[in-house]
């Protein structure tokens, strides 16, 4: 069995936690903002499909696009981030995602629409290499897991503000001004982050000019990163599942009215954010007293899938199933953590952003491949079967969680300088 030596972790920085604070404060509203331009589009489908005669299929299609180049650019800035560090990196995608915000005002067909999921895609694609690489670089190893969990924390809010946001303005004005406001929101970002830009500077990867040919792509061949990529390639199809498609099982199986069982994604979301705030004492906890990551991962990721199945099985009932899916919600978040300082600690000196980018373009092919593949249940009327695959999907997340935590042994520091 293949394993990756990796260096011990760091003696806790004697940073103030003001400062502390000030990073992760501003790393969180970066990623609340990605999170944020996910849903730049979804939430106003039934209005597009509306005034530009669009079916399922098409709205279908801008989230995949979206998700495809978020997932293939994401690998590909994570070499940006360690080369050029995360900063820039980090204003240019919010420049993208203030253009996308400024197009979708000015759209005028399904034409303008695929450039605002083009554009939005591409300013979501370096968020995760460029938050990992500031919060390992800028925050003490004893706070990393409260960063972890805010992270999670925030990006789980900017799911829940998008369709407030959005349809909000659009029901007091119309979707155009919800655009050119949501527009403004990311110029006070982007006007926060600059003004703050200090917090936000890393470090770079020098490259020698007698390092080896392909050195920069030498992670690649570590097999803990393939088992940490796969990990959210399956975690995130369940997730896909209960963001597409459990407001129809509720309604289809239980008779839930569409507007409660939308509610139930919120209260997922919510739930999740509060198991990440959780999740944080948990893995500072751990650090403490030598909890293995890929564990609390494993027992979280064990929690969602039963409550998962238990879902699938239609003895809750709608009310119950509703409560189920939020708990499994908070069971999933415990875990986010725990998760992020199991990738950190799989990630060789150096390699930050090009390890980060390539295990989180995972995420996006699960939230890509997911609809296609459960959707073909949904239309069967398989509904049950959905909540099972899903349930089941996420346990084979637990066997790559184990397998992460089986292939990262700790070393000295020595060896994690001579592995980058």
């Amino acid at each position: 069995m293949s394993t990756v030596a990796i260096g011990a972790v760091p003696p806790v920085n004697p940073v103030p936690l003001k400062e502390d604070a000030a990073v992760i404060g501003l790393v969180g509203l970066a990623h609340g903002t990605s999170h944020f331009s996910h849903l730049l589009l979804a939430p106003l489908f039934p209005v597009f499909m509306r005034d530009f005669g669009l079916s399922f299929s098409d709205v279908g299609l801008l989230m995949s696009i979206f998700f495809v180049i978020s997932g293939s650019g994401q690998a590909m800035a994570g070499f940006m981030v360690d080369r050029i560090g995360a900063r820039p990196v980090l204003f240019a995608a919010i420049g993208c995602f203030l253009l996308a915000a400024l197009a979708a005002s000015q759209a005028t067909g399904y034409g303008g629409l695929v450039l605002v999921a083009a554009l939005a895609g591409l300013g979501n694609a370096p968020f995760h290499p460029a938050d990992f690489t500031i919060l390992n670089q800028r925050v003490s190893s004893g706070r990393l897991g409260h960063a972890f969990s805010a992270h999670g924390l925030t990006g789980n809010l900017g799911w829940a503000l998008a369709p407030a946001f959005l349809v909000g303005i659009t029901s007091l004005a119309d979707w155009r001004t919800a655009y050119q406001a949501a527009a403004l929101l990311y110029v006070g970002v982007l006007a926060l982050l600059f003004w703050q830009r200090d917090k936000l500077r890393t470090e770079v990867v020098v490259r020698h000019a007698d390092a080896p040919k392909g050195a920069d792509l030498a992670f690649l061949k570590l097999p803990v990163v393939w088992w940490c990529f796969s990990f959210f390639l399956l975690s995130t199809m369940t997730l896909a599942v209960v963001q597409s498609f459990a407001p129809s099982i509720l309604k289809a199986v239980h008779g839930v009215s569409v507007e409660a069982a939308t509610l139930t994604i919120s209260a997922y979301m919510l739930c999740g954010a509060a198991g990440m705030f959780v999740g944080g004492f948990v893995a500072v906890y751990g650090q403490g007293h030598r909890w293995s990551s890929d564990r609390v991962v494993a027992l979280a990721m064990t929690g969602g899938s039963l409550l998962l199945l238990l879902c699938a099985t239609g003895w809750l009932g709608g009310t119950g199933t509703m409560v189920a899916l939020a708990a499994t919600g908070f069971a999933v978040g415990v875990g986010g953590p725990s998760r992020d300082m199991m990738i950190k600690k799989a990630t060789p000196k150096g390699a930050t952003g090009r390890v980060y980018g390539t295990v989180y373009s995972g995420l996006d092919i699960g939230f890509a491949v997911s609809p296609l593949i459960f959707g073909a249940l949904m239309d069967r009327g398989w509904y049950a079967a959905t909540l099972a695959g899903a349930a089941l999907v996420l346990m084979v997340s637990v066997y790559a969680a184990v397998g992460v935590g089986r292939r990262t042994v700790p070393a000295a520091p020595a060896a994690a300088q001579s592995a980058a």
